[in-house]
């Protein structure tokens, strides 16, 4: 009660409802689901394939579900909050194939090998990769926007950084970090700052933590003096169970960065994966098979394309044009033709008619109804089918299934100092803007997603891209 006397009145009847402990069973549910359903469909499938067993004979390990929460508990990922999707990923592969593996070896060193089928656990053990994955994508849509799900945030920073990270934590909700406060010394910012209310000085901090039980910060005050800085973090940092700083290093790399302790001074590695020939043979190997196998399986629909486009109107069924490839050398990018012919007079009418759209086109170069594209066109382009003779230039090496979007010649003075990052890397097929947002975002925003593929790629991250892709090319998110 003396504590509350301190505080101005708005603060004592403050209420926050987020907690943690809804999201961790949340997560743990849809990850038990997960390796349920998983198990369940390889069983009876199995079993459909002529199998001669019981299914009771597998129902009798249950018990080793709890061992897959304890493994993925193990690895940090409950209650899944404020975890990149890509390390989320990862670890969920990695902790999912070591437990299928140890139950295999379990089983099989008890000379029960005989009694289960591998067929079983080889089908177990993929479903379980892609539907842990779906599961926790799913609960995440579900829950993520109630007001129970994740952790409670103080923001200490009102300032542009401060403002950045509550904008992005509104905006991306399953990150589960809910700004509730922000505190900044600076009188003139109190108020509000996106809907979350500025309510005072930073030295409130330990007293709002506890009697809020906040238990994260996010210090977003990158411009404060290293020794200003250094005394906040003494001062109030033990009031949080979570302290998240937000440093002077603005488009740096961050997935692939490491603290290290040398002799008591900080470092940050920084691990150039770009540079490493491991992941790189990867990459082109899995740009190989893919194109190989999925060409294949598309070829029906390639040619049911290329009829519908030479029904639809008159002119070429594929269209080329010149971009600008890996080490800046310029590459000749395939695509069925969407637009019309004489598709420059098309546009300069569209314009005459309507002015007010010309400063739309010159800042994103894209239009939402664009009068060159033509009726099939559209629907090429809302499910990007329109891309998929670049297959062509995959097996050239001219292309990769993932990566930064082709550019043209136009394009390089706005990219500015970001086009030597562009060049280090082949383009991509799809890549982070396409299943973030597409044609939603703006082509600042394009340019600073290509950069942090590059500063952060992995095979991980390519993985990632393309899982995403897939559900943004079916939902048609961004896409006109």
């Amino acid at each position: 009660m003396q504590l509350n006397r301190t505080l101005p009145p708005a603060l004592v009847a403050l209420t926050i409802s987020t907690r943690s402990w809804p999201t961790y069973a949340v997560m743990i549910g849809a990850d038990l689901l997960a390796i349920v359903l998983a198990s369940i469909i390889s069983v009876y499938t199995r079993l459909a394939l002529e199998g001669q067993f019981a299914p009771s004979l597998y129902w009798q390990l249950w018990p080793v579900l709890g061992l897959f929460i304890a493994a993925y508990a193990i690895v940090g990922l409950y209650p899944g909050v404020a975890i990149s999707p890509v390390d989320e990923m990862r670890w969920l592969c990695l902790a999912t194939t070591l437990m299928y593996l140890a139950l295999a070896a379990m089983v099989f060193m008890q000379r029960e090998g005989e009694i289960y089928s591998r067929g079983v656990f080889v089908m177990a053990w993929a479903l379980s990769l892609l539907l842990v994955i779906v599961c926790r994508a799913v609960a995440r849509l579900l829950f993520a926007r109630k007001r129970w799900w994740g952790y409670p945030t103080m923001v200490l920073g009102a300032g542009k950084t401060g403002s950045m990270v509550i904008r992005t934590l509104k905006r991306r909700p399953g990150i589960g970090l809910k700004p509730v406060l922000v505190l900044d010394d600076d009188p003139k910012k109190h108020g509000s700052l996106h809907g979350v209310p500025v309510v005072g000085g930073v030295e409130l901090a330990p007293a709002l933590a506890r009697t809020r039980k906040i238990p994260y910060a996010i210090v977003a005050m990158p411009g404060v003096p290293r020794d200003r800085l250094l005394s906040l973090l003494e001062r109030y940092g033990s009031s949080f169970a979570h302290l998240l700083v937000i440093p002077d290093l603005f488009e740096f790399s961050s997935l692939w960065v490491e603290a290290k302790d040398m002799g008591g001074v900080l470092g940050l590695e920084v691990r150039q994966r770009l540079l490493l020939p491991g992941p790189r043979l990867t990459k082109f190997l899995i740009d190989l098979a893919a194109t190989l196998i999925g060409g294949l399986l598309v070829l029906p629909l390639f040619l049911l394309i290329a009829l519908l486009i030479k029904l639809d109107s008159p002119g070429p069924i594929f269209y080329s044009q010149i971009r600008i490839g890996q080490g800046g050398q310029p590459f000749k990018a395939w695509k069925f033709r969407t637009m019309v012919q004489n598709a420059d007079y098309a546009l300069k009418t569209y314009f005459e008619q309507h002015p007010e759209l010309r400063e739309a086109w010159e800042r994103d170069q894209k239009l939402r109804y664009d009068p060159r594209v033509t009726r099939i066109g559209r629907f090429l382009r809302r499910t990007s089918l329109d891309e998929l003779p670049q297959l062509w230039n995959i097996l050239r090496g001219e292309m990769s299934l993932v990566g930064p979007r082709p550019i043209i010649d136009e394009e390089i003075p706005r990219y500015g100092d970001k086009f030597p990052l562009y060049t280090k890397v082949i383009p991509g097929l799809t890549g982070l803007w396409q299943v973030s947002g597409r044609n939603n975002i703006t082509y600042e925003e394009r340019v600073s997603l290509d950069a942090y593929y590059v500063r952060n790629w992995s095979v991980w991250l390519d993985v990632y891209i393309l899982l995403r892709t897939v559900w943004v090319v079916l939902s048609g998110e961004g896409a006109y």
